[in-house]
């Protein structure tokens, strides 16, 4: 016997009016955010491979070969790297103090970064407590428009030993019974060059250093006087403490221009006088072009970038820290 609903529809057709409708299917969004990734992240990391890796990987190859010519001639295992420890113009560990390009370079680190950060700072204090603020940092900031060669042209004539031509021997002349040889005394020419870098990048620093300074709320300076204490202590305990992050950042900045540098010497001194004043940057390009040591060269290159990974590490450490110590 056939059921009938109620009314005398046809219970199926009841069941079926009563079931919700299925909405049509949805495209998934994880499947165009991956379509966009490959869109916009793709010509990027082609470039990146291309540019960055595929060169990585060639010349940390090219280190253990002996590199003529740029090309793969001879298996050599370490040989290079062997060679340019027990190189004395490379670094040379016997005399106190050493020498050698690694130790040229770290020099350049502690006085160069050191005193960059520190005008920089003095400047940029002393700049927020003036009414000319703008111009002054217009003026300091000045060299680093200037192109580093040109840089290096302006200090060539600043130390030449002719007094009618170098200002410092100019200056200096009524006091000295003779010309100084700045860039022709080993003794001296390494100082004289990072003068002249620290010269060119004080402005740079001051405009950092600026910034951050202006980012430090009114109210907390003006709490900590109305709480009595002086501006020396200001400074040391809350003005460095909240910029030390950007500190950080361009004492980073500082030290991977410190491992590259090259322009500078190569226009004032090219290495000289004899190889006093070598980097490791110039150092991998004597070796590689007038040399034509390229396997030599690329064990240079390979080892610069074993002294930038671990400041590159700090610095992406430091930028994830919540915290500013």
């Amino acid at each position: 016997m056939a059921v009938v609903a109620p009314g005398g529809a046809d219970p199926a057709a009841v069941a079926t009016a009563k079931a919700p409708a299925t909405s049509p299917a949805k495209p998934v969004a994880g499947r165009r955010w991956d379509r966009a990734v490959i869109l916009f992240l793709g010509p990027t990391a082609l470039i990146m491979l291309v540019f960055l890796v595929y060169p990585t990987i060639y010349t940390i190859a090219l280190s253990f070969n002996r590199g003529r010519r740029g090309e793969f001639t001879e298996w050599v295992g370490l040989q290079h790297y062997i060679g340019l420890l027990n190189d004395k113009s490379f670094i040379n560990l016997s005399t106190f103090p050493p020498s050698g390009a690694i130790w040229n370079n770290v020099l350049w680190a502690i006085f160069y970064t050191g005193f960059v950060i520190f005008l920089g700072l003095v400047v940029a204090v002393m700049a927020t407590r003036v009414r000319y603020e703008s111009v002054i940092k217009a003026v300091v900031f000045l060299p680093m428009a200037i192109a580093a060669t040109a840089l290096a042209i302006i200090w060539n004539f600043v130390y030449a030993p002719d007094p009618n031509i170098g200002l410092l021997n100019a200056i200096l002349d009524p006091f000295t019974s003779g010309s100084i040889s700045w860039l022709g005394n080993p003794s001296l020419v390494n100082a004289a060059l990072i003068a002249a870098g620290i010269w060119g990048s004080v402005g740079f620093a001051t405009v950092i250093l600026s910034a951050a300074l202006k980012s430090i709320p009114s109210e907390v300076l003006e709490a900590a006087r109305t709480d009595g204490a002086n501006e020396r202590q200001i400074f040391f305990r809350i003005i460095l403490p909240m910029v030390s992050l950007p500190i950080s950042v361009l004492a980073v900045t500082l030290l991977v221009n410190v491992i590259k540098l090259f322009d500078l010497i190569y226009v004032l001194t090219n290495g000289g006088p004899g190889v006093s004043s070598r980097v490791i940057a110039f150092t991998m390009y004597y070796e590689s072009i007038p040399g034509g040591q390229f396997g030599r060269g690329a064990a240079i290159t390979v080892i610069m970038l074993l002294l930038l990974i671990p400041i590159m590490a700090f610095n992406i450490r430091r930028f994830r820290s919540s915290r500013v110590v």
